[in-house]
């Protein structure tokens, strides 16, 4: 059995970045048959010295992800020190952008952390957005940050994950004669709901080739312009009773339509301000 060299991450935070560095570096090498051994949270150089004296004896690499100078410069010197391959794996690309872009950058460790929370407020929106999908929660519309409503294939959906992408929570209400829109819908603040309209004639396109798609007879009811004409109609009542915005979305791609209402919900919270 082939024995495992090995090389121990130091890091001023959780050490996952040096990891992902170090596996797909070590994977260039027989397989990547190495240990990883992490010492995450350093924060003082007596959280250093085990690693050293560990390292020397091991006849381990050192690889580090530090951005405390003072803490960085004593790993180099320890390291030359006792003989040990000690690799910044940041300093390379940081030196690179402070020659770039003229900065010098902050030295604070666990700024990616920070960062890591708008990803997991984007996780939370994704999940928001599949939760309260096609109303099938009507609780979601007061927690919502974007409420959209309209016929069926006015893109609602995509339109709903796009949106969280951006961190929006969104829910959206499908506009049918038949169905009563939920009360919630007229007891949350207009500024939240976003109409979606489309033409006639585009609707009964898109509605035609998802009845082809679903290998249902192209004279479905769903996609007759009496049909059509009579949801458009129903659905213009509803939003013009709740005096909401209202967006064409009949040439507009998915992505086009998103950028408008992160435009008009950007430009609202810079009124508040």
């Amino acid at each position: 059995m082939e024995q495992k060299e090995i090389v121990h991450i130091i890091s001023d935070s959780v050490g996952e970045t040096a990891e992902f560095v170090v596996k797909a570096v070590a994977a260039q090498f027989n397989g990547g048959h190495i240990e990883i051994r992490r010492h995450p949270h350093v924060e003082e150089t007596d959280d250093i010295e085990p690693v050293i004296e560990t390292a020397k004896k091991q006849n381990a690499i050192i690889a580090y992800t530090i951005v405390v100078t003072p803490l960085k410069a004593y790993i180099d010197r320890r390291a030359s020190e006792e003989g040990i391959i000690a690799v910044d794996l940041m300093n390379p690309l940081m030196e690179a952008f402070m020659k770039k872009f003229h900065k010098e950058p902050y030295h604070r460790p666990k700024l990616m952390r920070k960062l890591d929370q708008e990803y997991f407020k984007k996780i939370e929106a994704i999940e928001f957005a599949v939760k309260y999908d096609d109303g099938r929660d009507p609780t979601g519309l007061k927690k919502a940050d974007i409420v959209l409503l309209g016929v069926s294939r006015t893109s609602k959906t995509p339109l709903s994950m796009y949106l969280a992408h951006h961190s929006f929570k969104v829910a959206n209400v499908p506009i049918v004669p038949e169905i009563a829109p939920p009360d919630e819908l007229f007891s949350i603040p207009r500024e939240k709901c976003i109409g979606l309209m489309i033409s006639p004639e585009k609707l009964n396109e898109i509605r035609k080739e998802r009845i082809k798609a679903m290998g249902l007879k192209s004279d479905a009811n769903y996609a007759s312009f009496e049909r059509i004409y009579k949801e458009l109609v129903y659905a213009e009542n509803i939003m013009r009773k709740l005096r909401c915005p209202v967006i064409d979305v009949s040439n507009k791609a998915v992505e086009e339509t998103a950028s408008l209402i992160i435009e008009m919900f950007k430009n609202r919270e810079e009124l508040l301000k």
